[in-house]
């Protein structure tokens, strides 16, 4: 509605004394011009004309505006934005309980805030919007001021806060705002700082009043803050259980962490939690039971903590009946292959086939039912195959052939199978060359002593600096047992010629005292190719570990070379379809690729399909990943994925060729942005207060809040203004009568 209008001038002293100079200079033109005229009626108009031109012209160098007050016909708004980020479920607000003191959450605390009704007092005069942080540039009607329904605030705001970004949406979103509560922990981990929304806002004359809600130091606690449970166990086989205890308590203490199963199993360990920090320690749990069986950890009360239900978690595990299959190709039955196969045949969790060239024999193989006659030739046979030992073999017209090097070399880069190359005296590895195996081969050899080196006098393995952590040669619970070991085994009298080792392999053990321009010769190598893992063992004498001890030693290695191969391939399969995933222990915010290996309803790798992977986070957001086939032949699909959070998260892979579907679980590992349990930040709060000129408020102030919010002064009227000086009617008006003038000056005989 229009209050009033008027007419002003943005004229100058120099503008004005112009103006009247000139018009009258004109009028005494005009009037002299009438006198000669005779006194002419027709001259006087005329001559009035000229005047009204000039006193026009005049006044357009006044900068003559028209102006029109407006007064709103709506109420302006106050926006009240508060923030449901993970950070706000920090059990950090103590409060009177029906038990004395008690600790709440963030969210919980601040919940009077959310409630219209404790605003009421101010809809006389003022509109009043409630909304959370992570929907404000959620597409929503501006009168309500509601999120749209169809996104989940939750999900939007899980993973990080930035305060910034919200703070001046709502500005420009917001019709006639006259201010913004910011109820929020003041914990930012996204965007710019939000100091600088607030010194923009300070220009439009919004202020921000912030109330701070959890503690600044955080409350005596002691949590269980993670239990990493696998999906899958081995019957017979430890499972490791992984815990981390954060303690904010001033001191060291010592409790007994309490680990129970479903089936009946309790096991406990005492535990040193270090003061004011995090302790990991970890289970090792063992059943011969199969089944699904629920996990709980659990940690006592201390006196001191004001957090009593963080002390225990629970999870799902399924323990199943492992059974590896493994293939051994050789050519002679030396000892090596011997000791081996018994071991492997004699391992519960393993199904070995043998294959048995016997070099100048007619017949292949052995006598016992694990012996195979041919090489498996078609892709789905071979394909069965976790882990395949390459023995003393090579090219040959009774052995391998181009086309089952091509394959295996398949099995290890599309299937994620393992390779084990195990030269010998014979030196037949050394045909290979040339071969699609020569790549998977993680060390060089010296052709020229095809036949390897030979000693009277036993040589020893040295464990590396990285054989020292690996699984792989971890045959003792500690490290400096387990290095005592390796050095007490029974030496070996005959190494393979190794050179180096190639570019990116891992070298685990050298040779005791042998080296060259390289260093040490490596003896135990791994490497990744493709999804597949490859090792070289680069003597025959593992055998003699038997020596003294039985299997003890000698089973347990090569139990772990192949559980350590074929777990990346076994993490999840069902009837028709395998997934896997690298690296095998996921990171935060890095990269990670998912293999699905796919057979059809007619049991041969399917060749294209429509794969889908979707991944359930921690907080509830689901990402879907579209896997596409890699290769015609091995049905292997694939696809990228990069968490944002760590945790637990649910997985399921549907093929929609096959009808198949898997669920299982993945745990990242790593810290995330935004986190639970940090101390809240109140200075972040009352700087963006003190830069806007507005005020922060203790949480449970809110009259106060009100009695600032009523006393913001009300916007001024908005002001239309019309330049004149600048219109175009008035310079269309201004040509019309000096046309006008100039044809009757003709008309009266002047021109």
């Amino acid at each position: 509605m229009s209050e009033f209008q008027h007419l002003t001038f943005l004229a100058t002293p120099f503008s004005i004394t112009l103006s009247i100079l000139a018009v009258l200079g004109t009028c005494a033109v005009s009037y002299y011009a009438w006198l000669r005229s005779g006194r002419l009626k027709s001259v006087a108009k005329l001559e009035v004309l000229r005047v009204l031109i000039v006193a026009m012209i005049a006044a357009l160098l006044n900068q003559p505006e028209w102006i029109e007050q407006y007064q709103p016909d709506t109420k302006p708004t106050i926006a009240i934005l508060w923030d449901d980020s993970l950070s706000m479920e920090t059990r950090d607000v103590v409060v009177d309980g029906a038990a004395g003191k008690e600790a709440i959450t963030r969210a919980e605390a601040i919940q009077p805030l959310l409630d219209s009704d404790a605003w009421s007092a101010l809809d006389d005069r003022l509109n009043v919007v409630l909304q959370p942080i992570s929907s404000v540039g959620n597409p929503a009607e501006e009168e309500t001021g509601q999120p749209n329904a169809n996104v989940d605030a939750g999900q939007v705001s899980a993973t990080v806060t930035n305060l910034k970004d919200p703070l001046l949406e709502t500005a420009e979103r917001v019709g006639e705002l006259m201010g913004i509560v910011l109820v929020s922990d003041g914990d930012w981990n996204d965007g710019e700082p939000p100091v600088e929304a607030a010194s923009r806002l300070r220009t439009k004359q919004v202020p921000i009043f912030t109330v701070a809600a959890g503690s600044p130091s955080r409350l005596p606690d002691v949590e269980l803050l993670s239990v990493d449970i696998p999906t899958f166990g081995a019957a017979g086989k430890p499972v490791r259980i992984p815990f981390t205890i954060d303690s904010s308590l001033p001191r060291d203490f010592v409790t007994t962490v309490t680990m129970e199963v479903s089936n009946g199993d309790q096991l406990t360990k005492d535990v040193r939690v270090t003061a004011m920090g995090r302790t990991y320690e970890a289970f090792n749990w063992k059943t011969t039971d199969t089944g699904d069986f629920s996990i709980s950890v659990s940690l006592p009360t201390q006196a001191e903590e004001t957090i009593a239900d963080n002390n225990e978690q629970s999870a799902p595990i399924v323990i199943r009946e492992e059974q590896l299959k493994v293939l051994v190709v050789e050519s002679y039955p030396r000892w090596e292959y011997r000791y081996l196969r018994n071991a492997l045949s004699r391992d519960p969790g393993v199904e070995v086939s043998c294959l048995l060239f016997h070099p100048g024999l007619e017949k292949v193989g052995g006598g016992s039912q694990d012996y195979i006659q041919l090489f498996p030739e078609a892709i789905e046979d071979l394909a069965t195959y976790d882990v395949v030992f390459l023995g003393d073999v090579g090219l040959d017209d009774d052995q391998l052939t181009e086309a089952q090097c091509e394959l295996l070399k398949g099995l290890i880069e599309q299937q994620a199978s393992g390779l084990v190359f195990m030269p010998g005296l014979q030196g037949r590895q050394f045909s290979l060359q040339g071969t699609a195996l020569e790549e998977l081969n993680p060390v060089v050899m010296d052709e020229s002593q095809p036949g390897g080196w030979g000693s009277r006098t036993a040589g020893h393995f040295e464990l590396t600096e990285r054989g020292r952590g690996s699984l792989l040669t971890k045959l003792a619970d500690s490290g400096d047992e387990n290095v005592q070991v390796w050095e007490d085994l029974p030496g070996f009298q005959w190494y393979a010629p190794v050179v180096r080792a190639k570019a990116g392999a891992e070298v685990l053990a050298v040779h005791n005292e042998m080296s060259n321009q390289y260093g040490r010769l490596p003896l135990l190598v791994t490497r990744t190719f493709g999804e597949g893992k490859v090792l070289f063992m680069g003597t025959d004498g593992a055998w003699r570990w038997r020596k003294g001890v039985e299997d003890k030693y000698h089973y347990r290695f090569w139990g772990q070379v192949v559980r350590w191969m074929a777990y990346q391939r076994n993490m999840v399969k069902g009837k028709g379809m395998r997934l896997f995933y690298k690296p095998d222990q996921p990171q935060v915010r890095k990269t990670l690729t998912f293999s699905a290996h796919v057979m059809d309803k007619g049991g041969e790798p399917l060749q294209q399909g429509d794969v889908l992977v979707t991944v359930t986070s921690p907080a509830g957001i689901v990402d879907t990943v579209r896997l596409t086939a890699e290769g015609d032949q091995w049905g292997v699909f694939q696809g990228r994925f990069t968490p944002q959070e760590p945790g637990k998260h649910a997985v399921a892979v549907i093929c929609q060729q096959t009808g198949v579907k898997l669920d299982t679980t993945l745990y990242v590992r790593g810290q995330a942005i935004e986190q639970v349990g940090k101390p809240a930040r109140p200075d972040v709060l009352e700087e963006m207060a003190l830069v806007s000129r507005g005020k922060a408020v203790q949480q449970n102030s809110v009259s106060e809040i009100i009695d600032l919010l009523a006393a913001l002064p009300q916007p001024e009227p908005s002001l239309r203004r019309l330049q004149l000086w600048s219109h175009p009617m008035m310079f269309l008006t201004l040509v019309v009568l000096l046309g006008i003038f100039w044809v009757w000056r003709k008309a009266v005989g002047l021109i």
